[in-house]
């Protein structure tokens, strides 16, 4: 009995790991990415920086060999939630797009940037 009981409690914690499946698009094109990220860029550059304090980077794209393509900077003013939630869109768009066409890449990482800052109001990677 004890048997039975031990092997029910596994299947229940089993059951309760299992992933909700995200349905993504199986015919993703390059056009969908580039509108995609237009709609976000464009989000960000609807916010402007005071200071250079005032901005932050966000890891965008997906690499076929894992890592984001890029970082995009943006002002502390926007609501980081729906942006987030927008990379978050964009980049399992954009793996399932590597997935689809069997992408590879060069697998270099990509680093975030050390040195933002605010130019005439706009976020920027400066160098």
């Amino acid at each position: 009995m004890k048997i039975i009981i031990r092997i029910l409690m596994l299947a229940l914690l089993l059951q309760s790991f299992q992933c909700e499946d995200d349905v993504l698009p199986t015919n993703i094109t390059p056009e969908q990415l580039d509108a995609k990220k237009t709609e976000i860029t464009d989000y960000i550059n609807s916010f402007s920086c005071a200071n250079s304090s005032g901005c932050n980077s966000i890891a965008f794209g997906a690499k076929p060999c894992g890592g984001p393509r890029e970082y995009l900077v943006f002002s502390n003013d926007i609501d980081l939630p729906t942006l987030q939630q927008m990379v978050n869109e964009y980049n399992n768009l954009d793996d399932a797009y590597n997935i689809q066409i069997n992408a590879i890449s060069d697998c270099a990482i990509v680093n975030p940037p050390t040195n933002i800052g605010c130019v005439d109001g706009v976020c920027t990677i400066i160098d």
